[in-house]
């Protein structure tokens, strides 16, 4: 085994070698394939969890973390490096705060070749730890050690990546007979800069067609009418109260109307969560929390077509029928983490169901959340009126929580509680078609 020192290279004899990395914080490894130009041909060049596998580099995860398998036979001709980067999972901290990491090349025997120490890092959290590289029809690895202070994102839009910082609202649904034209591939990673929110992106007007109806009015607290005896509610559904909140179990219906048959018209959906606390491992520090980063969305289907996506990228619709409170980074504190506040008689008429997920931004799963909940608030009473909470982790990365379907001139509550494996909003979309029509 030869330790190699920053900018020093050696041969590699073997066409098949595996990267690997032994860190000290929890990170991410992935690959950059990149031309002569020092550029990605496609975003097919980019190696990470999402997508593992790329041409002659596949990301092989196992007990002791992600390593870079690499068979140089498969590597495109037009290739001339594949640069191992280390992103910490925690974009806010910096290779600074731990003892530095070290990079190995082993054979495919396991017989290590190269390692490297990678010293000399301060503010950076993402650093391109080393390269493999063609040199005169020959293969080769440098230690590189070169750390960006501004992020992954900044990195890979350097390398000629295209990122999903967050997904692209959806396109207002097709005229009838017109089949809608499927948006264009983007890689979904997430842009670690958590200080400053996201901007929203640039936004197409949906059509939303011809207003909705006036609600019916509803008399002023101080002089109440006396409304009709509220109808029975369907098998399988319940009523709500403002004075007894109903505790929702999976697959149960509520319509939303109120005491006295009266329909719901300014709601809130509450959304919350709490990071487990743990005494070591994985985040390290008695009775210390994880940073989780989970996100609440909302999204509007108009029959099976996605007619618009809330979410912290994407505050709110063009006509304000539906705002989002902004993206909360942690779960920490009591009560709701997210709010989405939800004006239905302004909801377009031909958005038929409103699709409420969480989503795990930096990849990390349900099992590490504690008490995901969902709420119905009454906007105008801010009386609760049902809540729906997940007791348990699940292997999943997203969750639906609850549907809210138009039915007639109603709309019901349905609770779902289902995992999904998704970090954005726009990686869940295609996941979503079960859950319409129930």
């Amino acid at each position: 085994m030869t330790p190699l020192v920053k900018g020093q290279n050696g041969p590699l004899t073997t066409t098949n070698v595996v990267v690997s990395v032994t860190l000290t914080a929890p990170a991410d490894v992935s690959a950059l394939l990149v031309t002569d130009s020092g550029k990605v041909r496609s975003d097919a060049d980019f190696v990470f969890f999402n997508q593992p596998n790329g041409p002659g580099v596949n990301l092989v995860t196992g007990p002791s973390g992600a390593s870079l398998h690499i068979d140089s036979r498969n590597v495109p001709a037009d290739i001339d490096q594949i640069r191992a980067v280390i992103t910490l999972d925690d974009a806010s901290s910096n290779f600074g705060r731990y003892p530095a990491p070290t990079a190995r090349v082993a054979d495919a025997n396991g017989v290590e070749l190269y390692s490297y120490q990678i010293d000399g890092l301060n503010t950076e959290s993402v650093v391109i730890a080393l390269e493999v590289y063609r040199r005169q029809g020959d293969w080769k690895v440098r230690a590189v050690g070169q750390g960006y202070a501004g992020g992954f994102a900044d990195l890979v839009r350097d390398h000629g990546v295209t990122v999903d910082d967050a997904p692209a609202p959806s396109a207002p649904p097709a005229p009838m007979g017109v089949p809608p034209t499927p948006a264009p591939p983007t890689l979904d990673y997430p842009a670690p800069s958590y200080g400053t929110p996201a901007q929203p992106p640039s936004y197409p007007a949906p059509n939303f067609g011809a207003p909705a109806a006036s609600p019916p009015a509803v008399p002023p607290p101080s002089a109440p009418a006396q409304p009709a005896a509220a109808p029975a509610a369907p098998a399988g559904e319940i009523s709500l109260t403002k004075a007894r909140p109903v505790s929702l179990t999976k697959g149960q219906k509520v319509t939303l109307r109120k005491d006295g048959g009266v329909a719901l018209t300014q709601i809130r959906m509450g959304l919350g969560w709490d990071p487990i606390r743990k005494g070591g491992g994985r985040f390290g520090g008695g009775g210390r929390s994880a940073s989780i980063d989970l996100d609440a969305s909302v999204i509007l289907f108009a029959g099976q077509q996605p007619f618009d996506t809330i979410y912290f990228g994407n505050l709110r619709t063009p006509d304000g029928s539906i705002v989002h409170s902004g993206d909360n980074l942690t779960g920490e504190g009591e009560g709701d983490d997210e709010v989405i506040n939800v004006d239905l008689p302004r909801i377009p008429p031909q958005v038929d169901t409103l699709l409420f997920i969480v989503t795990s931004y930096r990849g990390q799963t349900f099992e590490q959340v504690d008490n995901a909940f969902c709420r119905l608030v009454d906007s105008t009473t801010n009386a609760e009126l049902a809540r729906y909470t997940l007791k348990g982790g699940m292997p999943f990365t997203a969750m639906v929580m609850a549907t809210i379907v138009r039915s007639g001139n109603d709309w019901k509550l349905h609770a779902i509680g289902e995992g999904l494996n998704a970090k954005t909003p726009g990686k869940a979309l295609p996941l979503l078609g079960p859950f319409l029509g129930r």
